[in-house]
């Protein structure tokens, strides 16, 4: 389910299942959903920052 507000917080989880729910609620910015993308999957941050921004699609976190 999409958050209300446009952002993709809710949609994080769907995506990548290895986040906790309260891991997804601790996420500053797209950087540092990158850098956790990264580091979860075991990711190059160069693959990560592709498939967030893949994901993303311009909308906030």
């Amino acid at each position: 389910m999409a958050a209300k507000n446009g952002g993709m917080r809710g949609d994080i989880a769907q995506r990548w299942g290895k986040f906790s729910a309260d891991e997804i609620a601790a996420l500053k910015d797209k950087d540092d959903l990158i850098n956790q993308v990264q580091s979860k999957y075991n990711i190059e941050r160069a693959q990560a920052l592709t498939d967030v921004d893949t994901f993303a699609k311009g909308r906030p976190l």
